[in-house]
C-alpha cells in the first residue's frame, strides 16, 4: 500500500513538472520573439517606379552669373523638383518644331505597350509636307511602337509621328486634343498642339517652361530615356518593311565624335522650322543633379548646342544635390514624435515601412546639408497603404516631404489593419503573444485538473480496496471465534 501510494504521489511531481516546464518555455520563447519585434522596424527603400520622388529646393531662387545665350526663349529647370535654375522669356509663346514629338513619344509611351503593332496608312506616310523630316518607312508597313519611337525621336520621322497618333486616337487631329489636354494637367498653361509632329501651324505653340513640365513628365518613363539617349538604332527589312533603315540620332549634343558633344547630356531631342528656327531640349546629369534645359527660337543649331552646354556648366556650378533620408532611422523618428501614443508607436513600428531614402533637396553649392531637419508626422490612409509623411525642414520652413507606406496586401498590413500586429517573421507579436500565453497556462491547468481527479480516482479506489480487505478479515475473524 505504501509503495501505491509514492507511486501515485512520485508520478503526479513528474506531471506537475513537465507541465510547468512545458508553460515556462512557450512563455520565454514568445517573450523573446516579442522583444525581437518590438526593438525592430524594418526601414526599406522605396521602388521608385511605384513611388515617384518629388524631391525638394532650398535657397535657388537668386542664382547669378548666367551666361549670355543667342536664343530668344530658354529655361533650365531641376528635372525632379521642377524648379526653375534659369529662365529667358520662359514663358513667351514659341513655335516647337520637332520638340513637339517629345510629347507624342510621352503618350505613346503612357497609352501603348512597346511591342504592339502599327500599321503606316497612306495618309501618315504621304500626309505630311514634301520635304520635311522622314525615316523613309513606306505605307503598309506594320512596326512596333518601339521601333516607330526610335524613328520618332532618333530621325524626328514625321511619318510615325503621324502613325503613333492614328494608332492611338484615329487621326492627328484627335490626338491633338489629346495632347493639349494631357499638356494642360501637367501644368503647362501656355500651350497648344495641332498635330504629333510640329511642322508649321500658327495655332501650335508652347514655351521653353512649359516644354520643361513635359520633358520631365516624359522623363519618368525608362523606356523614353532609354530611345532619347540612343545613337543609332536599325529598322529592319521584313514582309511590310521594304527596306533596312538605319536610324542615327540628329543630336549632336549626344555624339562623342561631334564638335558639340556634351559629356552630361544623357537624352536630347532636336528642332528646326523657318517660322520656329532652331529648338532643344535636353537632359544632362552630374554628381546626383540632373538638370532640363529647353532652347526655343535660336540662330543656327550651333548656337543651341552652344547655348545649351553653357546653360548646363553654369547651373551645374551653382547647385548641389543633398539627400537628407540616406541615414535616417524611421523608428528614431517615429519615437521622438510625441503626439504618438506608446500602444500606436508599438504597433506601427512592426510594419514593414518603406520611404524613399533617395529624396533628395537641391541647394546652393555652399549649403550646409547639416541644417536641414527630418521628423516623421502620422497622417494615415489605410486605403493605400500611406502612414505617414517625412518631413524635411530648414529654418523652421518645411522643404519638402515624402510619403511612409506598407503593404497592405501583405500580411504585416493586413493584420494592422484588422488591429492586430505582426512581427518582422510573420510570428505573433505582442497582442498575439498574450493570447498565447493565456492559452498555455490553461493547457497547464487543465492538465494539472486532470492529474488531481486521476490522483482523488486512484486514492478513492484503495480506500475501496482498503475497507473490503477490512471486512474480510473481520469475517475471517468471526468465523474463527464462532
Amino acid at each position: 500500500m505504501k509503495r501505491l501510494f509514492t507511486f501515485i504521489l512520485t508520478l503526479t511531481m513528474a506531471f506537475s513538472f513537465c507541465v510547468n516546464s512545458f508553460a515556462a518555455a512557450a512563455t520565454t520563447t514568445t517573450a523573446t520573439e516579442t522583444t525581437a519585434a518590438t526593438a525592430a522596424t524594418t526601414e526599406a527603400s522605396a521602388d521608385t517606379s511605384n513611388t515617384q520622388a518629388t524631391g525638394a529646393s532650398y535657397g535657388t531662387s537668386k542664382l547669378s552669373g548666367a551666361p549670355d545665350i543667342v536664343a530668344e526663349s530658354a529655361v533650365v529647370m531641376d528635372a525632379g523638383t521642377g524648379t526653375v535654375l534659369y529662365g529667358k522669356e520662359a514663358s513667351t509663346k514659341r513655335y516647337p518644331a520637332s520638340i513637339t514629338k517629345v510629347m507624342t513619344a510621352l503618350l505613346a509611351v503612357e497609352n501603348c505597350n512597346m511591342s504592339d503593332i502599327i500599321t503606316y496608312s497612306n495618309a501618315a506616310v504621304n500626309g505630311i509636307e514634301a520635304g520635311s523630316s522622314t525615316a523613309g518607312i513606306n505605307v503598309g508597313a506594320k512596326l512596333t511602337v518601339e521601333d516607330s519611337l526610335y524613328a520618332l525621336m532618333l530621325v524626328s520621322a514625321n511619318e510615325a509621328a503621324a502613325a503613333i497618333a492614328e494608332h492611338i486616337s484615329g487621326s492627328t487631329t484627335e490626338f491633338a486634343k489629346l495632347m493639349t489636354k494631357r499638356a494642360k494637367e501637367l501644368g503647362c498653361k501656355n500651350t497648344q498642339f495641332k498635330n504629333p509632329h510640329g511642322l508649321p501651324d500658327e495655332e501650335h505653340y508652347t514655351t521653353a517652361y512649359d516644354m520643361g513640365l513635359i520633358l520631365k513628365e516624359a522623363m519618368k518613363h525608362p523606356e523614353f530615356r532609354k530611345i532619347a539617349g540612343t545613337i543609332s538604332y536599325t529598322l529592319k527589312k521584313s514582309d511590310s518593311l521594304t527596306d533596312t533603315l538605319e536610324l542615327w540620332n540628329h543630336a549632336k549634343i549626344l555624339r562623342q565624335n561631334s564638335d558639340y558633344y556634351y559629356e552630361y547630356a544623357e537624352g536630347a531631342k532636336t528642332g528646326f522650322t523657318q517660322v520656329a528656327l532652331n529648338t532643344l531640349v535636353t537632359y544632362a546629369k552630374k554628381d546626383n543633379v540632373e538638370l532640363i534645359c529647353v532652347i526655343l527660337k535660336d540662330h543656327g543649331a550651333d548656337k543651341s548646342y552652344t547655348d545649351t552646354a553653357n546653360l548646363f556648366k553654369w547651373a551645374f556650378n551653382q547647385v548641389k544635390a543633398v539627400t537628407p533620408l540616406t541615414n535616417f532611422s524611421l523608428k528614431t523618428a517615429m519615437t521622438e514624435n510625441s503626439s504618438i501614443d506608446s500602444a500606436k508607436l508599438d504597433q506601427i513600428q512592426l510594419l514593414n515601412s518603406s520611404y524613399d531614402t533617395n529624396f533628395s533637396v537641391l541647394v546652393k553649392k555652399d549649403f550646409d546639408e547639416s541644417t536641414l531637419k527630418t521628423a516623421f508626422k502620422l497622417d494615415e490612409d489605410k486605403k493605400t497603404g500611406r502612414l505617414g509623411y517625412i518631413i524635411i525642414s530648414c529654418d523652421g520652413k518645411e522643404l519638402g516631404r515624402t510619403e511612409v507606406t506598407y503593404d497592405i496586401t501583405s500580411k504585416q498590413g493586413k493584420a494592422y489593419l484588422e488591429g492586430k500586429s505582426l512581427d518582422d517573421n510573420l510570428k505573433t507579436a505582442p497582442v498575439a503573444s498574450k493570447r498565447k500565453e493565456a492559452i498555455h497556462k490553461g493547457i497547464s491547468f487543465s492538465l494539472r485538473i486532470l492529474i488531481a481527479v486521476i490522483l482523488i480516482i486512484l486514492i478513492m479506489h484503495m480506500i475501496h480496496r482498503h475497507e473490503l480487505e477490512k471486512r474480510r478479515k473481520e469475517r475471517i475473524s468471526h468465523r474463527k471465534k464462532s
